[in-house]
């Protein structure tokens, strides 16, 4: 694993912890609906990674972009299907979304660089 994603899944991973820690009660429950609305219903999970994905860059969160860019990659999103989701993100979210379609590249590509 390259250090930029291996930072980023252990910040997350012990950040959620931590968070998961003090038993919210509503904390515990959004974090429960996340990961439901994830799973296949009428709409497969790859879909709804891909949707998740657009929705990050519209909303412009390298954080949600790096973990739905990386649920899409287990997910064998292929890179036709990923440029169709940044077409998608820059149409509806405008030109200020550039600059995080170059970050998901860079991220896309590193990791791509991993799996070998």
């Amino acid at each position: 694993m390259s250090k930029k994603t291996d930072d980023f899944r252990d910040y997350r991973n012990k950040m959620n912890k931590k968070i998961l820690l003090n038993n919210n009660k509503v904390i515990k429950r959004l974090f429960n609906l996340d990961t439901n609305t994830y799973m296949d219903g009428a709409l497969s999970s790859k879909t709804k990674e891909m949707l998740g994905l657009v929705s990050s860059m519209v909303l412009r969160c390298d954080d949600c972009i790096k973990y739905h860019l990386e649920k899409c990659f287990e997910k064998n999103v292929t890179e036709e299907e990923l440029f169709e989701i940044f077409s998608v993100a820059n149409i509806v979210g405008g030109t200020i979304v550039i600059p995080h379609l170059r970050r998901a590249v860079e991220y896309w590509d590193e990791l791509k660089e991993n799996q070998k």
